[in-house]
């Protein structure tokens, strides 16, 4: 069963732990250049949300299966597809690299990642990237009253696999609130008309994974964590919480320095406002 928030206060507090989220990733755009390494933007957002008075929700978190993850942020770079632990390796031009960010404030969990340029990545990884925001976004476009997951997910995979990339299967979006990880799963592929309806109130994110080759993973090392796509082919990822209104849909995870929607949104939904 969802877990909807009606509560005028509730949503408030699911509107400012979304902020600070997108705030961590605004501070960091500046820092993520060559020669620095992960495990120094893993730092710099642990200090920019003691700033906020917010935790990391990752610093420490053990799912069922896998050891205490040990930072405080992931950074996924180039053919890693999810769950990169920062470390000392620093970053080289042409990487590509998702920053995934998840802080608690008062109780309440705000999740969001986006993809940040090395240097000059080439043209391939960067059109991989802004296909992948795009599909973030065609999938935005689904969320009203009324609408079904199953819409959600078929739209983002019509869209990506209609310019050349695979959909990862093995992880999708998720109810988000007062805990990290809630029902529903949003997938990120399927049939329109199927799965939960949508119902104001309700909160998740939507977190396309897209991979340049083919869509199967596999996972990296031993650190119980990392993802990678099987054939070595590159990554990408975009990651925004929205909330089901009553007459459609708020992306909560906006900022000032957040890049903005596409103009095919815009065009139809007009700008987004950034949460107070």
């Amino acid at each position: 069963m969802s877990i909807t928030y009606k509560n005028a206060q509730e949503i408030e507090g699911m509107r400012v732990a979304c902020r600070l989220a997108a705030e961590v990733l605004d501070y960091l755009a500046p820092h993520v250049k060559p020669g620095v390494t992960t495990n120094e933007i893993d730092r710099l957002a642990a200090e920019c949300m003691a700033r906020q008075g917010s935790v990391s929700a990752t610093l420490g978190y053990q799912p069922p299966g896998y050891p205490p993850y040990p930072k405080s942020l992931c950074t996924s770079l180039n053919h890693v597809v999810c769950h990169g632990i920062p470390n000392d390796k620093p970053l080289k031009k042409g990487d590509i690299m998702n920053v995934d960010v998840t802080v608690i404030k008062d109780g309440w969990y705000g999740d969001t990642s986006r993809m940040y340029m090395v240097g000059e990545p080439s043209i391939a990884a960067r059109r991989l990237s802004a296909i992948t925001f795009e599909s973030l976004w065609i999938g935005i476009m689904k969320v009203r009253p009324g609408a079904r997951l199953g819409d959600i997910g078929s739209a983002i995979q019509k869209f990506a696999e209609g310019h050349g990339f695979s959909v990862v299967r093995e992880f999708c979006g998720h109810g988000i609130g007062r805990n990290f990880h809630e029902e529903p799963q949003v997938l990120h592929y399927g049939k329109p008309g199927t799965l939960e309806e949508l119902k104001p109130g309700m909160t998740f994110t939507i977190e396309p994974m897209l991979n340049a080759g083919r869509r199967e993973v596999k996972e990296f090392g031993n650190d119980g964590w990392a993802i990678v796509t099987k054939d070595h082919s590159l990554s990408a990822q975009w990651e925004h919480t929205v909330l089901v209104t009553e007459t459609g849909c708020e992306v909560l995870t906006l900022s000032a320095e957040c890049p903005p929607p596409p103009a095919f949104y815009t065009d139809v939904h007009g700008t987004p406002a950034l949460a107070a």
